[in-house]
């Protein structure tokens, strides 16, 4: 590595719940990312002629969100025919693994300037419309150990221990920290309205919060897993972990990550580039790390990918301000502060997935950006990022703030 990468901007839009009746539902996929590329080519007076590649991550990149749509949207958007573009997937770490895979590019010295992050609209094309072995071929998934991540995550709440009280008041205190975040104008800096063709707003505050969430209103949902591993699923679990007697289904759909749309995008570069063009750079990308895991319990990756980052970063968990842990689950979140010893005072401050909702391809670059903004406010220095993901995988990466 020659050099840090830096980050100039991050920008978002809000979150929009997932489904027919969410008010992104009218939107395309290709416009909730155009959005986010004139926001950083207007606020920063962008020549667009100097970014070398846009990099977006995409989970389901198929119908709509198909044919690269990185490369796409930046030719919708007028940006210069010399940009390149690259659409990525690495489940539920694809946005992140475009802002690393970007900073790497700028680190190594073969470019100079990126714009990174993802999109998702599920309410448009829903999760699983791409197919694949790993879940939907018999011999693949036999042999792999395929179980539903819902499962996974039950599974992780039974070997751990933690009740469904302890899920649900996880689940709450999210909602609790994301409403008032909002109310009190948290979000601000870098949520950007999304807005139809004559640039009226169709939303601008993130859908899914609920104040009024909690321990009595969670407690009345059903465990929304339970008929999964009635289907079969249970004996995976039972054949990987055979000290299980029986799972214990605490996840509803009140403790899960909410099915969303949304998408970010951020501007990262070299110092030289950002001298150049006299842009103050946010931060400064440490250190990035991605690592597999066992593919049925499949989300116990943020823990030794964070530490593995830390390694690289020659720092250690103490030294980190600020942690974002993606709310797949709440048993997930739960088991990265037990693993690590972190306080939970600073872990997802502001809320998460639970209550804002996870459009899978954005969602690392939705978290990148919200702990710069966070980072900023309380006048700290370093953050992490870290999510779990799918066939057992985790990624995480290290910021330090400039300012």
């Amino acid at each position: 590595m020659t050099e840090h990468a830096y980050i100039y901007d991050a920008v978002r839009t809000p979150r929009g719940k997932g489904k027919a009746d969410g008010k992104l539902y009218e939107v395309k996929p290709i416009s909730l990312l155009t959005q986010q590329l004139k926001a950083l080519q207007k606020r920063n007076d962008l020549d667009t002629s100097l970014v070398s590649d846009v990099v977006m991550g995409c989970v389901t990149p198929v119908g709509e969100q198909g044919m690269n749509i990185a490369k796409s949207a930046a030719m919708l958007v007028g940006w210069n025919e010399t940009v390149a573009g690259l659409t990525l997937n690495r489940f539920c770490a694809s946005g992140l693994e475009a802002i690393n895979l970007a900073a790497a590019k700028v680190a190594s010295g073969y470019d100079d300037l990126l714009v990174a992050g993802g999109v998702e609209s599920m309410s448009r094309v829903p999760m699983g419309m791409d197919g694949g072995a790993w879940a939907q071929d018999p011999e693949t998934n036999m042999h792999a150990g395929f179980m539903p991540q819902g499962l996974a995550a039950d599974l992780i709440a039974t070997l751990e221990g933690f009740s469904r009280e302890a899920v649900d008041q996880f689940a709450a205190d999210s909602h609790a920290k994301a409403a008032r975040a909002e109310k009190e104008g948290y979000f601000i800096k870098s949520e950007i309205p999304v807005v139809d063709q004559n640039d009226l707003v169709i939303l601008d505050r993130n859908e899914m919060i609920r104040p009024e969430t909690n321990l009595s209103t969670l407690n009345q949902l059903k465990a929304s897993f339970a008929k999964m591993a009635d289907m079969g699923f249970n004996a995976v679990a039972y054949q990987k972990y055979p000290t299980v007697e029986r799972l214990n289904h605490v996840h509803t759909a009140g403790n899960s990550s909410g099915i969303s749309d949304g998408a970010a995008a951020v501007l990262i570069g070299s110092k030289k580039i950002g001298d150049q063009l006299g842009l103050a750079p946010r931060a400064r990308i440490l250190a990035t790390a991605v690592i597999g895991s066992e593919p049925t319990i499949m989300l116990t990756g943020p823990a030794p990918a964070t530490r593995q980052a830390l390694k690289k970063a020659g720092l250690d968990f103490k030294d980190i301000d600020l942690f974002e842990v993606n709310e797949a689950f709440a048993s997930v979140v739960l088991k990265f502060q037990k693993d690590t010893g972190v306080p939970l005072e600073k872990i997802n401050v502001n809320g998460g997935a639970i209550a804002m909702g996870h459009p899978l391809g954005a969602t690392g670059a939705i978290l990148t950006s919200s702990i710069l903004d966070e980072l900023d406010r309380r006048n700290l220095r370093y953050g992490v990022v870290t999510l779990c993901v799918g066939a057992g995988m985790g990624i995480a990466t290290v910021f330090e703030r400039i300012g």
